[in-house]
C-alpha cells in the first residue's frame, strides 16, 4: 500500500529534518580563545582559570571575574579581593575587608576568621602574621614571647606575643590604638584563628613582603594575607605549551576534568600539532570552548521553512480530531 504524504506527515518530517540540520550545526570554537589571560590588571596563568575548562582543575571554580575586572579568591568563609598574583614565587595576596585596618582606629567592626579550603592546593604562608586586639587574658596568654618561651618553653607555641614588633610598630599607623592591647600570634590551623577571634575583638593579618633590597632590609610588612600555592607540572602540559608543536593552553574537560591540551583549532588530548585535533572538533560535549550556534544561511534556512510549515499547516483540514496546543507542533 501506498504511503499517503499528509501535511502532518510532512510536518513531521520536515521537523526531524530540522533538528537533524540543527545538530550539525553544532560548532567547536578555539578553546584557547574562550580563556581569559587576565582580570583587570592580573594577569591569568596555568594553574589558574577563570573559565571553566582553564588551567588545571585543582584549581577548579577557585578565582571569579567580577563585572568590574576584580579578582575574587573563593573560599568557604567568603569571597575575598586577589591584590596580586605571582607566578615566579607562587602565591596569591589577598585582602579581608572584615579585618581591621589603620582607619579603623579604636573602631572595630564585627569581623569573621579567614578560612581555605584544605582540599585544594593552597595553604597559609608562613610569612604571614596575625595581629589580635583586645584579647580577653582569661582565654588567651598574652605574654611577652620571649621572656615567657624561656621561662615556658611548653606553652611557648600557643602564647600571643604582646612584646612583637608589629604591635609595636603598626605598619602604616604606629599610634593608631593607643587604648587597646595588641599580642601577635600564628594559627597553625583556621580553628585556631576561630577560637582566637572567639575572645579577641579583632585582627589583623601582615605578610612580610620581598622588596629585593639587601638583607635585613628586604623584605617589608605590608597589610594583606598571603595564600601560597602549587604549579602542578606535567609532560603533557609541557607538551602542550611548547611552542615548537602549537603552544597550546592547558587546560580540561569539564566533564570528567581529563587533560585537554587548548589549541587556536580545536582542543587535543596531548598537543596542537597531533593528528586527533579533528577528532575532538567533532565531539558534541567538548570542554568550555565548545558553543551551540547557527549560521546565517543556516538560520534564514529554518527560518523560511518555519514559514513554510506555518502556510501548509493553515491550510491542512483536520480530520483526527481537534487540533490543540497539545498537538500542534508550533
Amino acid at each position: 500500500m501506498a504511503m499517503t504524504h499528509t501535511p502532518n506527515n510532512l510536518i513531521h518530517t520536515i521537523s526531524l529534518s530540522l533538528l537533524i540540520f540543527s545538530s550539525s550545526l553544532t560548532l567547536t570554537t578555539s578553546q584557547s580563545s574562550v580563556c581569559r589571560t587576565s582580570c583587570g590588571d592580573i594577569p591569568i596563568k596555568y594553574p589558574f582559570g577563570i573559565d571553566d575548562g582553564c588551567g588545571s582543575p585543582y584549581y577548579r571554580h577557585i578565582f571569579a571575574c567580577s563585572s568590574s575586572g576584580k579578582l575574587e579568591l573563593r573560599t568557604p568563609s567568603g569571597r575575598y579581593p586577589v591584590r596580586n598574583v605571582s607566578y615566579a614565587d607562587p602565591h596569591v595576596v589577598v585582602t579581608d575587608p572584615f579585618m581591621w585596618s589603620c582607619e579603623d582606629g579604636e573602631r572595630f567592626r564585627p569581623t569573621r576568621p579567614f578560612s581555605l579550603d584544605s582540599s585544594t592546593h593552597f595553604k597559609l604562608s608562613p610569612q604571614n602574621e596575625y595581629m589580635f586586639f583586645n584579647c580577653s587574658e582569661d582565654n588567651v596568654i598574652i605574654q611577652p614571647k620571649p621572656i615567657f618561651c624561656e621561662h615556658f618553653p611548653q606553652h611557648c607555641d600557643s602564647s600571643c606575643d604582646s612584646a612583637s614588633y608589629l604591635c609595636r610598630h603598626l605598619p602604616g599607623c604606629s599610634f593608631a590604638l593607643p587604648r587597646s592591647t595588641c599580642c601577635s600570634y600564628y594559627p597553625k590551623a583556621t580553628e585556631s584563628l576561630r577560637l582566637m577571634l572567639k575572645y579577641c575583638t579583632s585582627y589583623a593579618s601582615v605578610y612580610w613582603k620581598n622588596v629585593g633590597a639587601p638583607m635585613p632590609y628586604d623584605q617589608v610588612p605590608e597589610y594583606g594575607i598571603r595564600v601560597d600555592f602549587d604549579i602542578p607540572v606535567t609532560t603533557r602540559c609541557l607538551q602542550c605549551q611548547d611552542p615548537l608543536k602549537g603552544g597550546g593552553t592547558c587546560g580540561f574537560d569539564t566533564l570528567n576534568q581529563s587533560f585537554m591540551c587548548l589549541c587556536k583549532d580545536g582542543n587535543s588530548t596531548t598537543h596542537c600539532k597531533d593528528y586527533d585535533i579533528a577528532r575532538h572538533n567533532r565531539r558534541v560535549h567538548v570542554i568550555a570552548g565548545t558553543v551551540t550556534g547557527f549560521s546565517v544561511a543556516g538560520a534564514f534556512g529554518i527560518g523560511a521553512a518555519v514559514w513554510y510549515l506555518k502556510k501548509v499547516r493553515a491550510k491542512a483540514p483536520v480530520t483526527c480530531g481537534v487540533q490543540s496546543n497539545e498537538n500542534r507542533l508550533f
